[in-house]
């Protein structure tokens, strides 16, 4: 329970004097504050155990404060505060805050997807194998998390080979007739088509999910007993197959790499500071096995503590993340036990924090240490790099400064079916994959293949948009600079655009291919110039190139993505309260969707799961269309 409070300080002077103005309202109570400047914008979200305690330290001109935490005070105009019943429900709502506002002077964890987990499904007599990214709404068992989709593939296409378990949708699997290639290729034994009984796969997905909780060298040892009892009774084909599988098995924990004895299930998680920036490497453990690793980049200053930037991480990474039994820490944070209990509380069950000197958990810390250095040395020389591209940018587009935020759009689509906008964005680190963007054109009106009318429709919706949420231009969502596929009729279809909404501060260029549209000619457009080129050399065109087919990567992934979305699609997806287990139950029971909106009424009532009611609504959607 917390309760909010905005004081309103007397009238004095921003910094220590306006601080201390907040001191006669503030009691002892635990809860978090906010500075703001002059603008109310937050600077900085911290908690405290003692709210009066924490804020007269800031009213204190001789506290002997960092340089940051000085400018920081120099430049709060108000403050703003929220009591809390403990100092952990303050730790809690700290981060989450943070993670929302995104204040200036704090720690910043800026990259914080979810991570893909393994899922057995189980509604179904066969069960399927698949990755699963997002809420936990399926029923079935999840392993997980994995660092990387790459890391849960990788994973998936040895279990293929050692368990044969199925990987299609339900939808495919009702509708085969005979088995696909995965079963040419032993990775798969065909539930589909009656191949393996029922048992049998109940035994695999058994094995499997062994394997997935640390208990391989049980599944081993199985493997070994069959292959030698089919051995013994002559039927050499089955056992080699099931060398085969052992062979697999091996190579899957081969290729994991670490596998600690002694640690079941922990994230070890090693920090790494050099010249004002960090990298947080972090390797799931479970099972006792390695499933990835990730580095990420908190946004940091030059006199944060590690401490300081180890709780910050923490914090946020788990806010919206269980944790595991353990955290294995390269650092130790400054209120441990807090963090404890919080995590603690989350889990529902215990959680320890350790930060070890000696032994296996050591040798962990050592190895994300090393990982975290290399990563974090490859970024800043990457970022010298881009910062350079960014400086020849600007000196090539006759810009005011390097951008800080480049969008480039592009189209795709087939004689205009399934059309298809796509927006990517690079800044001074390089390509910004989280603020990629599709848009499915919408268009009516357009005639197929009108790419000047795709690309109209993409930007009014993108400015629209921004214009609506971020009018002030204070969230950094707005472009430095338009990149267009595109010449000189692209490039005024933008302008007009920008005019419309009443945006004409934000430089745009064609990038059209030149008259025999060879690589390395590209000419270049723009408002009120003569079109030119670059040196083939330049490494300006280099950049711009990627940055172009990188758009036009994203834009053909979207575009075949909605395609094949499209081909699997039926008329069932249409009908009202036919959810994915009726879909298959109506295909199961009549072949196909056409015979589904053929059949009769009593026919339709006559299938398992299918009431009364959803027989008619399905009938009248099939039937009642005039």
């Amino acid at each position: 329970m917390t309760d909010e409070i905005e004081h309103t300080a007397d009238p004095a002077p921003i910094g220590h004097a306006r601080i201390q103005g907040y001191l006669k309202t503030l009691d002892t109570s635990p809860g978090v504050y906010r500075m703001l400047d002059g603008e109310s914008r937050v600077l900085y979200v911290g908690k405290a155990r003692n709210l009066k305690a924490r804020v007269s330290n800031y009213a204190r001109p001789s506290a002997g404060h960092s340089g940051r935490i000085d400018r920081m005070i120099r430049e709060t105009a108000s403050m703003m505060f929220l009591t809390t019943r403990t100092e952990t429900e303050a730790l809690l709502l700290e981060q989450n805050l943070i993670k929302q506002l995104k204040p200036k002077y704090n720690v910043l964890l800026r990259d914080d997807k979810s991570f893909p987990n393994i899922l057995v499904a189980r509604d179904h007599a066969f069960p399927q194998i698949k990755k699963h990214r997002g809420a936990k709404k399926e029923k079935g068992t999840y392993f997980g998390p994995f660092a990387s989709a790459g890391a849960v593939n990788r994973t998936l296409n040895q279990l293929q080979k050692v368990f044969l378990l199925r990987n299609c949708s339900d939808a495919m699997f009702e509708g085969r007739t005979r088995p696909c290639l995965l079963y040419q290729i032993k990775r798969c034994s065909a539930p589909c088509v009656g191949l393996i009984s029922e048992t049998d796969y109940a035994g695999s997905v058994r094995d499997a999910e062994l394997f997935l909780s640390g208990r391989s060298t049980r599944v081993q040892e199985e493997l070994a007993e069959q292959m030698a009892a089919a051995s013994d009774a002559m039927e050499f084909e089955r056992a080699a197959a099931l060398r085969d599988r052992i062979r697999a098995l091996t190579q899957v924990q081969s290729t994991q790499g670490i596998n600690p004895r002694g640690v079941n299930e922990a994230d070890v998680i090693a920090l790494h500071m050099d010249s004002g920036q960090a990298c947080v490497q972090v390797f799931f453990i479970r099972a006792n096995q390695n499933w990835g690793n990730r580095d990420f980049y908190p946004r940091v200053g030059p006199d944060v503590s590690a401490a300081e930037v180890m709780e910050a991480f923490v914090g946020q990474f788990y806010d919206n993340k269980e944790p595991p039994r353990q955290l294995i820490l390269s650092d130790s944070i400054e209120n441990a036990d807090l963090m404890v209990e919080a995590l603690t509380g989350k889990a529902g069950r215990k959680v320890e924090i350790l930060v070890p000197q000696r032994g296996e958990k050591a040798e962990l810390i050592s190895g994300a240490l090393r990982n975290a250095r290399e990563s974090l040395a490859r970024r800043m020389s990457e970022s010298a790099t881009q910062a350079k591209l960014l400086r020849g940018l600007a000196e090539a587009f006759d810009l005011d400064v390097p951008p800080e935020r480049i969008e480039v759009y592009d189209n795709s689509h087939i004689q205009g079916t399934n059309a298809v906008g796509a927006m990517i964005v690079a800044g001074p680190e390089g390509l910004m994959k989280n603020s990629y963007r599709k848009f499915n054109i919408k268009g009516d009106d357009l005639t197929p293949g009108d790419d000047f009318g795709m690309m109209k429709e993409v930007l009014n919706r993108r400015f629209a948009r921004l214009l609506k949420e971020d009018p002030d231009r204070e969230k950094g969502h707005w472009p430095d600079l338009l990149l267009i596929d595109g010449g000189a009729g692209q490039v005024s279809a933008v302008a007009e655009i920008m005019r419309t909404h009443g945006v004409q501060d934000i430089p745009m260029v064609g990038v059209a291919k030149g008259v025999d549209r060879d690589h390395g000619k590209e000419e270049f457009h723009r408002i009120g110039a003569r079109p030119f080129a670059l040196r083939r050399n330049d490494p300006v065109l280099y950049f711009v190139q990627r940055l172009r087919d990188e758009a036009h990567r994203f834009a053909i992934g979207t575009h075949r993505a909605k395609r094949a979305k499209a081909v699997g699609a039926t008329p069932l997806d249409e009908v009202p309260g036919v959810g994915a287990t009726r879909k298959r139950a109506l295909l199961a029971h009549f072949g196909s969707a056409k015979a589904v909106s053929r059949a009769n009424l009593a026919d339709l009532k006559a299938v398992d799961g299918i009431s009364g009611t959803l027989a008619e609504t399905i009938y009248d959607f099939f039937h009642d269309k005039g």
